[in-house]
């Protein structure tokens, strides 16, 4: 099976539409190699089973799909639940004599932590490492995309200029906020603060914020409220505007950036290998390759993390974010979070 139809295929799937490089944001670096093809990738063999943290509207199980049908010779088994279950039914299976999965590919990097922090990832392997955007690599996981979190400000009411470079300034503010404390992004975020800035300096953010917030179930429901003008900004992950203003163009909300901090945290889906073997490694590169890349790009308006494949639209490029450098699977450290959020009465 040739790229055209393995593209083809995916194409019937709603999967893997175009290959080529998009417009707007790059990842600023060329200090990993072009991303393949998958006309480059060897044909994948043998038995492969993939936990798969569902999310992003089913297109993970469609990529799973396109590459189930481009590899006839791939026996491949799919477990698919929420990330944070599945993470849990690793470490479960681990303590009764061994995880059943060769790799977990989780929507979030708290969840992978989780699988880490228990000591069954492997290190990932330097064919898979080395391909990845630089600030991206790391030692028992592989990220595949990266998500951005953002001020999704009412443009009648805030302007960019408006907007704090530091996330700790925000309850200074006064303006009404939209936040979705339930919500695993926004908990990974808090994650990520108290990491940054200690424990007493989140507490007493969450409870500066708690003033002036209205909460809400998802994120994609904060940011729908702020360009509604019901608040002034929502703190979101940056595909929630992205996907709104793809069906309204006219929608009243745009997106403000802080710097080198948790406001600016970049999180990522990503692969932990459980088990080693040329086929998880094959698979994982798939994941990397410039077609899979591409669509999640596209369709799900996610930040590619390899060289030379463009992101969404309308976002700036990696090299103009500025995210903190964080461990991403320290983001797995969850219980003192929601300790934090319960002290602070946010949940």
């Amino acid at each position: 099976m040739d790229r055209r139809d393995f593209l083809a295929g995916a194409s019937a799937l709603g999967a893997l539409g175009l290959a080529g490089p998009l417009a707007g944001c790059s990842n600023g670096s060329q200090k990993a190699p072009a991303a393949l093809s998958v006309k480059d990738l060897p044909e994948l063999k043998g038995d492969l089973t993939v936990y798969l943290g569902r999310g992003e509207g089913g297109l993970y199980s469609k990529v799973v799909e396109a590459i189930r049908k481009r590899n006839p010779e791939l026996s491949l088994s799919v477990r698919r639940g929420p990330a944070s279950a599945l993470a849990n039914t690793l470490v479960e299976e681990a303590e009764r004599g061994g995880a059943r999965a060769d790799l977990f590919w989780s929507i979030d990097a708290s969840s992978l932590g989780r699988v880490i922090e228990g000591g069954l990832a492997r290190p990932v392997p330097e064919a898979i490492r080395d391909r990845i955007w630089e600030p991206f690599r790391f030692e028992a996981m592989a990220p595949v995309s990266g998500r951005v979190r953002t001020l999704a400000y009412n443009t009648e009411r805030l302007g960019a200029d408006d907007l704090p470079d530091d996330i700790m300034a925000l309850p200074e503010k006064g303006w009404e906020v939209g936040w979705a404390p339930t919500y695993g992004a926004f908990q990974s975020f808090v994650t990520a603060m108290r990491l940054l800035e200690g424990e007493p300096a989140t507490l007493d953010w969450l409870r500066g914020v708690k003033e002036q917030a209205r909460s809400y179930a998802g994120e994609l429901g904060a940011v729908m409220a702020a360009s509604r003008g019901e608040v002034d900004l929502s703190l979101a992950n940056h595909y929630y505007t992205l996907r709104l203003k793809a069906g309204k163009p006219d929608a009243k909300v745009a997106l403000g950036y802080t710097r080198g901090d948790a406001g600016s945290l970049i999180n990522t889906s990503g692969v932990a290998f459980l088990k080693g073997g040329e086929t998880a490694t094959g698979f994982v590169q798939y994941l990397l390759s410039r077609e899979v890349q591409s669509y999640l790009a596209r369709e799900a308006y996610e930040i590619p993390l390899v060289p030379e494949v463009g992101g969404p639209e309308d976002l700036p490029s990696l090299d103009q974010l500025e995210p903190p450098r964080l461990d991403l699977a320290r983001l797995g450290d969850m219980q003192p979070t929601l300790d934090l959020m319960r002290q602070a009465g946010v949940l």
